[in-house]
């Protein structure tokens, strides 16, 4: 059991999906802050605003900072070690 949380913690995720959790947590954060204004402007209400734009950031926070399958799609593949010269 302990293994797993290890495992989990740890979080491993390859540059490609780095590259990824890049791109949805900026276009993520930028719709979701146009989307909380429109909103909380429309309704007149900055308690709207600001409960849209954190729901949207505990989301967010759901998909990229768990260390998905998704993310480890392109796993980085070292050289073979060298043997050590005599």
């Amino acid at each position: 059991m302990s293994n797993a949380l290890a495992e989990l913690a740890e979080g491993k995720i390859d540059f490609v999906g780095q590259n990824l959790v890049d791109q949805i947590a900026k276009v993520t954060l930028v719709a979701g802050g146009v989307i909380s204004f429109v909103a909380g402007f429309a309704l007149q209400d900055l308690r709207v605003t600001f409960s849209l734009y954190g729901a949207i950031v505990v989301l967010l926070a759901l998909v990229v900072l768990p260390p998905w399958p998704m993310y480890n799609r392109h796993p980085v593949k070292w050289l073979p070690m060298a043997a050590p010269p005599s």
